[in-house]
């Protein structure tokens, strides 16, 4: 059966009337560093709603660059190899985190709780961790260089193999933390420490003090 032009055109406008528009998705896509993929699709506008949300902190591999996770509750969560350059962390509960082979360069952790969390191989060049509590946590080979660690909490932090080269230590606590093999400036360094801290830095480099 043969149809005019005219026919075919309001047949068509006709059709259209049943074919849905496809919904348009608002809010933050939490993806895969690596390969992109969706990780979790939420509905709201910051990051730190968008983890809420999410209902977990399974976050391995998810790419957090630039989020602003301010005060975030992210104890016991898993960022394992997570990118997380240049976030706002300050002041986040992050005790106990996974965050082993994460990339946290140019991060704000200023105050952050991150009691026993593990940090091995973790990149932390640039990164702010002024006043932050380090108790326990495992450094085991991060990168530390040009770190703020001022104030800091370190005791009984393992710190074996790190590099702390042009890393501030300025009042950081290094109560019984292991620092077997840490890189520093080497002969003709500038870092400075104070009489009060010199203990616990010989201790942690295995001296033991003698009167």
């Amino acid at each position: 059966m043969k149809i005019t032009k005219k026919e075919a055109l309001a047949k068509i406008e006709e059709l259209k009337k049943f074919i849905e528009e496809p919904e348009k998705v608002i809010g933050i896509a939490i993806k895969n560093r690596w390969t992109r993929d969706i990780i979790f699709q939420s509905t709201k506008t910051t990051y730190k709603e968008a983890i809420e949300e999410k209902g977990d902190t399974n976050l391995r591999y998810a790419n957090l660059r630039y989020a602003n996770l301010n005060n975030a509750d992210l104890s016991y969560a898993n960022l394992n190899n997570a990118d997380l350059r240049n976030a706002n962390l300050s002041n986040a509960n992050l005790s106990n985190a996974d965050l082993s082979n994460a990339n946290l360069s140019d991060t704000d952790l200023g105050y952050a709780d991150l009691n026993n969390a593990d940090l091995r191989n973790a990149n932390l060049r640039n990164v702010n961790l002024r006043d932050a509590d380090l108790r326990g946590a495992n450094l085991r080979n991060a990168d530390l260089n040009n770190a703020d660690l001022s104030n800091a909490n370190l005791s009984n932090a393992n710190l074996s193999n790190a590099d702390l080269s042009n890393a501030n230590l300025s009042d950081t606590d290094l109560g019984y933390a292991e620092m077997q093999n840490v890189k520093f400036y080497g002969k003709g360094g500038t870092k400075e420490l104070k009489k009060s801290q010199i203990k616990d830095f010989l201790l942690a480099l295995g001296f033991i003090i003698k009167e």
